[in-house]
């Protein structure tokens, strides 16, 4: 069900812990590590080389060694526009009616109703 709502025929889906709302688009080579939840909305739109990470390894040698892997949520709210070549990290939550522009590292959550970019991304503009 996934496959059909997206364009590119390259994609990455892990372990299918994702939840996508209506009217869902996504251009070339989307990446999804969907080690835990990941919640996208309804209206959601995703440029083209987008990652989005659920995953994380431990910070500690010894315990990364150890093939250690965590999961941690990313929610994408409704009527979010990631532009293409954009990395959300793990732990992320985008709020309602927001942009993030092209090239956007997401390391910090994203309030509503605004337009984010940059690396990292940070609020530029409210709308």
């Amino acid at each position: 069900e996934i496959h059909e709502r997206l364009v590119g025929s390259e994609m990455c889906i892990r372990d299918s812990f994702i939840t996508i709302g209506k009217n869902f688009y996504a251009n070339y080579n989307l990446t999804i590590l969907d080690t835990a939840e990941v919640k996208i909305g309804d209206n959601v739109f995703i440029g083209p080389n987008v990652n989005i990470y659920a995953a994380t390894h431990p910070l500690d040698v010894e315990r990364r060694n150890k093939n250690l892997e965590k999961g941690v949520p990313v929610t994408i709210g409704n009527n979010v526009w990631i532009g293409g070549n954009t990395t959300i990290l793990p732990g992320i939550t985008i709020g309602d009616n927001t942009t993030i522009g092209a090239g956007s590292v997401v390391t910090k959550n994203i309030p509503s109703n605004v337009v984010a970019a940059g690396n990292p991304c940070k609020v530029i503009k409210e709308l």
